[in-house]
Parts: structure tokens; sequence; C-alpha cells
């Protein structure tokens, strides 16, 4: 759950979470690394040794719930063959626009961008992305969607991240510039945005 929350992590920083020694959470993640869940890479960090950092691996991605993936993935892949492309496209599009008119409706009142980043961070969670959202201290903020409940047909059909980020756009305004800077799909261990004011 702490890697899926919080992405990749030290053992030492794991341990300090949990309330235990980083060598104590390191023999648990080297159980789950044999089991296939989660992988350790080393990243430079200045002076000294790399740091060691742990993130989820696909299968470890896999325990947590994906609501009716495999139904999801094979009614995606009926209306490719069945009706084409351009019909999948369709569907995509309709999606695209209740959700973009749902979120505009909830924005409405929030004014500023950490306001509207944080109403749609509250959106994404109750949706079940597990979505939370902090400054980068630059200026920015920083979206983070820990979880993808519709990882299974994004997977399938890329139209559906394409909507999604067309959406946030949209429902940030025309003053903000979102970059997704991490995603899930492509290997990343949750899906990540960098979020600024369009003039800064």
């Amino acid at each position: 759950m702490l890697l899926k929350m919080h992405g990749k992590l030290t053992a030492a920083a794991i341990g300090e979470k949990l309330g235990t020694t980083g060598e104590a959470a390191r023999q648990q993640l080297a159980r789950l690394e044999r089991d296939g869940l989660t992988l350790a890479s080393s990243e430079p960090s200045g002076v000294g040794r790399p740091t060691r950092l742990w993130k989820l691996t696909a299968a470890g991605h896999a325990r947590f719930p994906d609501t009716h993936a495999a139904l999801t993935v094979q009614i995606l892949d009926s209306v490719r063959t069945l009706l084409g492309e351009a019909a999948l496209d369709r569907i995509i599009a309709r999606r695209e626009d209740e959700t973009r008119t749902h979120y505009k409706a909830a924005m409405a009142g929030r004014f500023g961008l950490k306001d509207r980043v944080a109403a749609l961070a509250e959106l994404r969670s109750a949706e079940g992305y597990m979505a939370g959202w902090r400054e980068t201290g630059d200026g920015g903020v920083m979206l983070v969607e820990n979880h993808c409940p519709i990882c299974a047909a994004a997977a399938s059909c890329q139209g559906f991240c394409r909507a999604e980020l067309s959406v946030f756009r949209d429902v940030l305004g025309p003053d903000a510039s979102v970059e997704r800077t991490e995603h899930l799909i492509n290997g990343g261990s949750r899906c990540s945005y960098i979020i600024r004011e369009a003039n800064a």
C-alpha cells in the first residue's frame, strides 16, 4: 500500500512510515521481490552510493482492484472488431464529454490553481484513482494518481489516456499548463502531472 500511495521509496523510508527499521522493511521488500511484486533500482544521489529505490511491478499493481478489467477489454475489442475504430473513438469522446461536464460542475466556486487541483484530486479519488497533490516548490503543483481503476481499458485503448489529459486541461482552465510526467501505461509506477500557471 505504501508503494502504491507514494511511488518509489527507500527501505528506510518505508521502515519509518511503518514504525520499524529499514532492515526489517528491506527483508519484507526482498520477499515481495521474490514473489515478483516489487523491484529495486539504483538511482544516483550525489556523493556516495546510489540510492536504492523500491517500486511495485505490474504484478504488484495487479493486486489492487481493477474493476471488471477482463470484461471491459473484451467489450472494447468487440466494439473495435464489429463497429470499427471510429465507433470506439465516439464512445471515448462521449465519456470524455460527460466527465468534463461533471468535473466543471464540481469545480464551480473553486478559484485559483491550487484550489482547482485540490478539487480535481478529490474527484479522481472518489472514482478510485487514489489521487493526491502537492506543491512542487517552484510555483507548480503535482497531481498524482496512485491507482488506475481503468488500467486494463487504458492499456487496450490509449484514447482513454488522451481524453483524460484533455479533460484535465479543460477543467483547470486556459491559464493552466498540464504536463503528464509519469504514466502507468508506459512503465511508470503511477500517473503524475505537473501543473503550472500557463504564463509562469
